[in-house]
């Protein structure tokens, strides 16, 4: 089964888990869990920055950052990288303890913490090379709002009874809950407020 990587270097899939014969994406539902998740997580981190870049140049000029080519670790502590600092990731992870932490939510984490702590590769310290077959061959990924939709798509929920959660209640016992108009005029809550509402 041959690997591939869609969008960003560094996290690969096996090619007949995530594209159809026809060579398309296949439909959300019929990827297993794993490559699912990572897919989903992918697609928002496409068009963001390096994060070697962006603790260099910060909030302020984050447009000085390179956007990020690759990316490692698991989803939601993942590292994202430019070719440039791709060196310094390959470097920590070596040489610097950095394989100490392979697999934890806290990955990303602490690499950072080295970055920010002034840490680097030494001058010409070797990156991975990368070899691309056939990146034109491969389907786009969807963009966020597209993934909502297909996971959505199915998604019929369930309605969770908080109440049962937390113990049995009969009907008295929501009647015994209930605000009288008396307690409801003395509390503090004003229902004439009028909120926000474009969130």
């Amino acid at each position: 089964m041959a690997k591939v990587s869609i969008g960003l270097r560094g996290w690969r899939f096996d090619e007949e888990e995530i594209i159809s014969e026809d060579g398309e994406l296949r439909p959300l539902e019929e990827i297993p869990e794993e490559p699912r998740e990572r897919l989903v997580r992918l697609v928002g981190l496409l068009e963001e920055p390096c994060d070697v870049c962006y603790l260099e140049y910060g909030e302020e000029e984050v447009h000085r950052s390179k956007e990020a080519e690759i990316v490692y670790g698991e989803p939601g502590g993942e590292v994202l990288l430019c070719a440039d600092h791709e060196p310094d990731f390959i470097y920590w992870f070596r040489e610097a303890g950095g394989s100490e932490h392979k697999g934890s939510q806290e990955f990303g984490d602490r690499f950072h913490e080295w970055v920010a702590a002034g840490n680097e590769a030494p001058d010409g310290y070797a990156s991975v090379e990368h070899v691309e077959e056939d990146p034109e061959g491969l389907p786009d990924l969807p963009d966020q709002h597209e993934v909502q939709k297909r996971l959505e798509e199915n998604f019929e929920g369930d309605r969770i009874d908080i109440r049962a959660l937390a113990g049995e209640t009969s009907d008295e016992d929501d009647e015994d809950d209930r605000l009288s108009e008396e307690e409801l005029a003395d509390s503090d809550v004003d229902l004439s407020t009028e909120y926000p509402s474009n969130r």
